[in-house]
């Protein structure tokens, strides 16, 4: 018998193996060094929002938490003086 097996592992795959490589997700607001979120800029906010009108979450954006919490409140302060809509369809 030979070893052919344990002296050439070939693997071959009909297609080569997929290796998805993401971006780091870094936090703008940090990075950038903006301290205080702008509830009047709904140009900016609605980067933050999807195209019905919800929130997006962390993992998406990567923003921290600190800041996660301040995008939120001011994206109901500017909902609240009717800067951005509640609900839509096609937002963006």
């Amino acid at each position: 018998m030979t070893s052919k097996t344990t002296s050439n592992p070939e693997v071959r795959f009909l297609n080569p193996p997929a290796v998805e490589t993401q971006k780091k997700k870094y936090c703008r607001f940090k990075k950038l060094g903006i301290k205080y979120i702008d509830y009047k800029d709904a140009n900016f906010l609605v980067k933050f929002v999807n195209e019905q009108g919800k929130v997006l979450p962390r993992r998406l954006t990567g923003t921290s938490l600190k800041y996660q919490r301040k995008v939120g409140q001011a994206i109901k302060r500017a909902r609240h003086l009717a800067l951005m809509p509640y609900v839509t369809d096609m937002l963006k």
